[in-house]
């Protein structure tokens, strides 16, 4: 099991970023726009700088649903591949069975 900081930290984030997409899509807009005037970009980027580094999707991390591992995650399940092959072997998932020979 993970450390409960470190899950909970990414939970933060996750809300973080959610709450702040909307104004640092705007900000990103302007600052990538070639036809805004220098300054009117600069202003973005500073105020883009302002805003919390937690706030960005780029710092959140992919985690286990269950367990809260950060390495070895498949998105399409949001499991670990530990616990990810445990459900299979015990046919929890559904069309995904261990293979064994």
């Amino acid at each position: 099991m993970a450390k409960t900081s470190a899950v909970e930290r990414n939970k933060k984030r996750t809300k973080m970023a959610a709450s702040a997409a909307g104004r640092r899509a705007r900000l990103k807009a302007i600052v990538m726009n070639r036809e805004a005037s220098p300054e009117e970009r600069f202003d973005a980027t500073l105020k883009l700088a302002e805003m919390p580094r937690n706030g960005s999707t780029v710092r959140q991390r992919n985690r286990c649903e269950l367990s809260g591992r950060s390495r070895g995650t498949y998105r399409k399940f949001k499991l670990g591949r530990v616990m990810l092959r445990d459900l299979a072997s015990f046919g929890q998932i559904p069309g995904m069975t261990k293979s064994s020979w």
